[in-house]
């Protein structure tokens, strides 16, 4: 099985925007009520604000591809675009999200490696992400990637305030 990269134009918001709301609403409807999501889903994917993100410099979006197939995608965060200040020459994580039928495919590795090996190409000494608390697969994978948690930080889904886990890995 082929995987490759591909780093995501703004000609492409709608199709991330499918993207997201597929991958986030997979992830997550099951540990939310409807309108919460639905709330979130509007706000964090619209196509204006996609599109801002997108045009961003310090940010960066990738799909990843399967035997040709859309996957999933990345998005990283350098400098000023991230969403918090964590430590010095940092890079952000601030999304891995991988569509259901692709799962269990090595991607989410896959994708991991690619932002190291663009932290690394940046002189960056740190990476880190934010995951929900109750994300139990995401935090066992990430705990096995070598991340450790720093801290916490509220993240609203819709109305309803959660708790992301701020995970930190020193390369």
């Amino acid at each position: 099985m082929t995987k490759t990269l591909k780093r995501i134009t703004a000609a492409e918001v709608e199709i991330l925007q499918k993207i997201s709301i597929e991958t986030f609403s997979d992830t997550f409807k099951d540990q939310n009520s409807s309108k919460d999501l639905a709330d979130y889903l509007k706000t964090a994917y619209d196509l204006n604000k996609l599109t801002a993100e997108l045009n961003e410099p310090n940010s960066q979006f990738y799909f990843v591809y399967l035997d040709e197939q859309l996957a999933g995608y990345l998005k990283i965060n350098l400098n000023e675009a991230q969403s918090e200040h964590i430590a010095p020459n940092a890079l952000e994580i601030e999304r891995i999200y991988i569509r259901s039928a692709f799962k269990r495919h090595g991607l989410g590795r896959f994708l991991f490696q690619e932002a190291l090996k663009l932290a690394q190409e940046k002189n960056c000494s740190t990476i880190w992400l934010g995951v929900w608390e109750k994300n139990y697969p995401a935090l066992a994978f990430y705990e096995k990637m070598g991340f450790t948690q720093h801290g916490s930080h509220s993240f609203f889904m819709g109305a309803d305030e959660q708790t992301d886990l701020i995970m930190v890995k020193n390369i």
